[in-house]
């Protein structure tokens, strides 16, 4: 995957948690987490496929993406994650 199509990823520190639902819902293994400072990190934003389930289930909203193609109207569909929750 070449620089220009990589998925921009940001973590607003100030918002994050520390719950780690992210780094356990990302089918790829994109986050890292600092045991120090208590925070998810990007570790691996090449390796994102946007799927956005991080930033959908992050409880404080405090993951963003940019430079993304959104394929799929369903990210943001309530009823489908409620039925897709099982598998999430």
């Amino acid at each position: 995957m070449s620089t220009g199509s990589t998925v921009e990823i940001k973590v607003h520190e100030q918002a994050c948690r520390g719950c780690e639902m992210c780094v356990d819902i990302c089918p790829t293994k994109v986050f890292d987490f600092d045991e120090e400072k208590r925070l998810c990190t990007v570790g691996h934003a090449e390796d994102c496929i946007a799927c956005l389930s991080c930033a959908f289930i992050c409880p404080s909203g405090a993951i963003t993406h940019d430079n993304y193609h959104q394929v799929k109207n369903f990210y943001r569909d309530l009823e489908f994650s409620k039925r897709m929750g099982k598998f999430l």
